[in-house]
């Protein structure tokens, strides 16, 4: 782990600000998404519980293994001088900062219109959950929640990984997280076969959700209500990780989130995350600019482990 690691995350952020996502025929986890879907059908077909969980377990070993090891393997056959930018290029595929601010700008420009419809449409591309009967303040709570959400699994869990364990490591989490949005699900379809996923997906943002949630506290401006509400509301949601990074926006910008969704027509009930005003369309803004300074937070948090270890690692060779 060197100051390099940390360098090579500033600048993969730095492409996808400048360059945003690669084309859908040269993006790794579009590849991925195809091949999980190719399994999928398949391992749907197989008749039996046990199998379904052996089918996914099989998925969830072998996906991210294969995702780390042919990137490893890409890499090493860069010559020398040109690994670390094919480095960068590869780990700027994993982050979605501009892409999931993009998204964003989108319903709220739709929303400042007065174009409900179009709002609509702009946030079903993003999440999934039900839209075609969303009232304004719904829609603008579903895109403030999801550029939370994606503060952690799109740009914070990448980063990590990618400091840890280089590209590779963050293709793999990518793999993880890919696995879990496409049959991580608890219904009658997906829930033998999602299972093993799912908890793999869990394991894999226990930090970088904590993290999330911490460095959006801290870049708030008011930290102990943040962390406060992070702390005490982000264990409510049924998953481990969910709930944290959007506890800890609607702390920070003093909303209410969670509540009543629609999925395939049919409602559930979450728990109300945050002790605040519903939200409005203004507050889309309010959140990416929250994301972006929380990210730089984390970033610059890397870049301060990698330096006291490069210091560490110079001392001890000097005394020796």
């Amino acid at each position: 782990m060197t100051l390099g690691r940390a360098g090579c995350v500033a600048a993969a952020l730095a492409v996808d600000e400048l360059l945003g996502e690669p084309p859908a025929s040269a993006h790794p986890v579009v590849s991925m998404g195809h091949a999980i879907s190719f399994y999928e059908r398949r391992a749907l077909a197989l008749k039996g519980a046990p199998r379904q969980r052996l089918a996914g377990l099989a998925l969830a070993a072998a996906l991210p293994a294969l995702a780390f090891s042919l990137s490893r393997a890409l890499l090493a056959l860069v010559p020398d001088g040109l690994r670390p930018a094919a480095e960068i290029l590869l780990l700027s595929t994993t982050v979605s900062m501009r892409g999931l601010r993009e998204a964003a700008a989108a319903v709220s420009r739709e929303l400042d219109g007065g174009n409900l419809g179009g709002a609509r449409a702009r946030v079903g591309e993003f999440v999934g959950r039900d839209t075609e009967e969303m009232s304004p303040g719904e829609v603008a709570r579903a895109a403030v929640e999801s550029v939370a959400e994606n503060t952690s699994d799109g740009v914070v869990a990448p980063m990590l990984y990618g400091f840890l364990l280089g590209a590779p490591g963050a293709l793999a989490y990518k793999a993880v997280n890919t696995m879990d949005s496409m049959v991580g699900h608890e219904t009658p379809v997906h829930g033998d076969l999602g299972l093993v996923p799912a908890r793999l997906d869990d394991w894999a943002n226990l930090a970088p959700s904590r993290a999330t949630a911490l460095a959006a506290a801290a870049v708030s401006g008011r930290f102990g209500a943040a962390w406060s509400v992070a702390r005490s509301h982000g264990p409510r949601t049924k998953s481990p990780n969910a709930g944290w990074a959007e506890a800890a926006f609607a702390g920070a910008l003093g909303l209410t989130l969670g509540g009543t969704n629609s999925y395939g027509g049919v409602k559930r009930e979450g728990p109300t995350l945050g002790v605040g005003r519903p939200p409005e369309a203004g507050d889309i803004a309010r959140a990416t600019r929250l994301m972006r300074r929380a990210c730089g937070l984390v970033l610059l948090s890397l870049a301060g482990v990698a330096a006291v270890r490069g210091a560490s690692r110079s001392g001890g060779t000097r005394r020796g």
